[in-house]
């Protein structure tokens, strides 16, 4: 039986892991019990933005040193998911997974219903099949194996899977050209929505959210229709596969957490976040109260630009912007809604909800302690 614990902690630069220093030196974690490393960068988020690998390459020193094992082999047990820009007043922080065997539920009343995650790795990805159905069918194999892992066996029970997935480079492209084969989208800032879209459509599938059929080439990035109200998924540079973290909740798991979770339907939602917080068992009549706010571990969203230029009939520019890309004014729209209810800008947001959630919303998720 297992027991899941999140520690959400903050960092001072890419490469500061001394508060998990900390909590491994004072016994606090285990460092043979850490599944998964969720982090926000502070970098733009964007093709070059080599924060990420940065972090993980820190995360990766540290946990060999800890575990005595080499980094590849740190790599191939711990999900090392790092998602890039912190704009607006979004606090660079990493929430750290930890996964502990126990021996029953501690007095959890039978039924109940508690945080589970499971991590799982898809194999490394062809340029040539980034953004296409190889991408979706091998993400929707791995998501059903992390949710095995987890041990959640009803799709309904999975409130956030998130995904940290490849993108093309120059250098990629031209690999797959040299081969005589095609890519997906030439220009290498697309091919991180198209990549994004394609783990998505995957988790919609896994989930049978949508049936595969529905699904084609064709039709990634193209039919907004298409999409997974509990994906988010962060396309970077610094790996080839994808890493993914299957958070639900479990009437086997014997964690102090609960997960629950919404769908925004664009950047200025609040009521989605108010109904995320409800399902994550929290009680109040129209604002959360300190009490209630204290049993927060962190809120997970995605972020999205509205394909239409608008929000509720107001025009806006981010799509228009030359100077900032859209998913970083993004990125701190939703930071900034999400803070003003929980009072903390230390929240994971992530820009880039191609089909995650209706066009220009996204799913946001809620884990708090348990009532």
């Amino acid at each position: 039986m297992h027991k899941v614990e999140v520690y959400r902690l903050p960092m001072g630069s890419p490469d500061d892991l001394s508060a998990l220093e900390a909590l491994l030196d004072n016994g606090t974690i285990d460092a043979r019990d850490i599944i998964a490393v969720l982090c926000k960068n502070e970098g733009n988020g964007c093709v070059n933005d080599f924060t990420r690998g940065f972090t993980t390459l820190a995360v990766k020193v540290l946990l060999s040193e800890r575990l005595g094992i080499s980094r590849d082999e740190v790599a191939n047990r711990v999900a090392l998911v790092m998602s890039g820009g912190t704009e607006g007043v979004m606090t660079p922080h990493m929430n750290v997974f930890v996964r502990k065997q126990v021996a029953d539920r501690g007095g959890i009343p039978a039924g109940e219903k508690r945080l589970a995650a499971g991590i799982a790795f898809t194999r490394d990805f062809k340029p040539e099949e980034l953004g296409r159905m190889a991408q979706v069918r091998e993400v929707a194999r791995a998501v059903r194996e992390a949710m095995a892992e987890a041990g959640i066996s009803d799709p309904a029970d999975v409130h956030f899977v998130q995904i940290k997935c490849p993108l093309l480079t120059a250098d990629r492209i031209e690999d797959a050209l040299r081969r005589g084969e095609t890519v997906a989208v030439n220009d290498t800032y697309k091919s991180m929505g198209y990549s994004r879209g394609a783990s998505a459509l995957g988790v919609a599938v896994a989930l049978g959210e949508i049936p595969e059929s529905a699904v084609s080439d064709e039709k990634i990035c193209s039919d907004w229709s298409l999409y997974s109200t509990v994906a988010s998924t962060s396309a970077g540079v610094e790996l080839q596969k994808c890493e993914i973290i299957v958070m639900g909740n479990s009437s086997e798991a014997a964690s102090d957490l609960v997960i629950g979770h919404d769908v925004m339907r664009d950047p200025i939602d609040m009521q989605a976040v108010l109904r995320a917080m409800k399902a994550a068992g929290l009680r109040f009549d129209v604002l959360p109260g300190e009490g209630e706010l204290d049993r927060i571990v962190n809120v997970l969203a995605k972020a999205e630009a509205p394909s239409t230029g608008q929000v509720r009939g107001r025009r806006n520019t981010m799509l228009d912007d030359s100077d900032i890309n859209h998913t970083r004014s993004a990125r701190a729209v939703v930071n900034a809604v999400i803070a003003a209810v929980t009072g903390d800008p230390m929240v994971y947001v992530s820009g880039g909800a191609e089909h995650q959630g209706p066009d220009g919303g996204g799913p946001v998720a809620v884990i708090a302690r348990a009532d």
